[in-house]
């Protein structure tokens, strides 16, 4: 049993849809989706807008690779091609965290493998991955360097323009956002 946080992001082709389909994808497995918010692009790649969401989902069949294999064949189904790095994209899943279960609950897992780094090594300091976390989970934590600190905290260290640029939309990936069960 995993349980794996997930942010995802599309800027090319019908964006909302595309993140539709990772949660289509994962199926019963989701536990959580944020709402949907629009962010400009990560990286200086000239390219358009980004719709970015955060997905909590768990497997008891599961293994943090797993997650990874299951993101990159929603990619390769959307279309995405690895062209540019950090470039327009039809649609990208990263795995922020995988834990699996502890005696209190979750116990993050951490990997130093190239494929696979856990945490992700930059979730700390993208706004766009934190602002949709804390919607779903307002206790969220991330290690960093080897400590665990608030999400909250690491996002409140953001510059605030990096923080004002992930803007929250009406669109929703269910049909009523929130828990599912």
């Amino acid at each position: 049993m995993t349980r794996a946080v997930l942010s995802i992001g599309s800027n090319m082709g019908d964006r909302l849809e595309l993140l539709r389909g990772v949660v289509t994808g994962l199926g019963t497995r989701v536990r959580a989706v944020s709402p949907v918010y629009t962010t400009a692009p990560w990286g200086g790649v000239e390219q358009e807008d980004f719709l970015n969401a955060v997905l909590v989902a768990e497997d008891p069949g599961y293994r943090c690779r797993d997650w990874l294999r299951h993101g990159q064949r929603l990619e390769t189904a959307a279309g995405r091609e690895r062209a540019v790095r950090w470039g327009a994209r039809t649609l990208d899943v990263d795995i922020v965290s995988c834990a699996e279960p502890d005696a209190g609950g979750f116990r993050a897992l951490h990997s130093t493998d190239p494929e696979l780094t856990l945490p992700h090594p930059q979730a700390h300091n993208r706004a766009f991955v934190l602002i949709p976390w804390l919607d779903v989970e307002p206790d969220a934590t991330l290690a960093v360097e080897g400590t665990e600190r608030s999400a909250r905290e690491l996002l409140m260290e953001l510059d605030p323009a990096e923080r004002a640029g992930v803007r929250r939309t009406e669109l929703a990936l269910l049909p009523a956002a929130g828990t599912v069960r």
